[in-house]
């Protein structure tokens, strides 16, 4: 489902619900020159001990390849995630 951007809002909203906060962003400078254009930033208490995540990637699927697995790897009621 979100490969194709659908449930994107979804994800970032119940994220919230659960103490994180999902910064997104996809940079036009970087975008064609061989840089990474997507930058994730994941912060929040939801996160326990890592406290917070940032990572710069090629596309928003590899944003989501990244993201979604540490999420899960953290203690606490993380299966919902399955959903996306």
């Amino acid at each position: 489902m979100l490969e194709t951007g659908f449930g994107l809002p979804e994800l970032m909203e119940e994220l919230a619900r659960h103490g994180v906060t999902m910064l997104l962003k996809v940079d036009h400078e970087r975008l064609g020159f061989g840089q990474k254009p997507w930058t994730v930033v994941l912060s929040g208490p939801g996160l326990g001990d890592l406290r917070s995540l940032h990572s710069e990637f090629n596309t928003l699927r590899e944003v989501l390849e990244y993201c979604l697995p540490k999420l899960r790897s953290l203690p606490g009621d993380w299966e919902w995630l399955d959903r996306y």
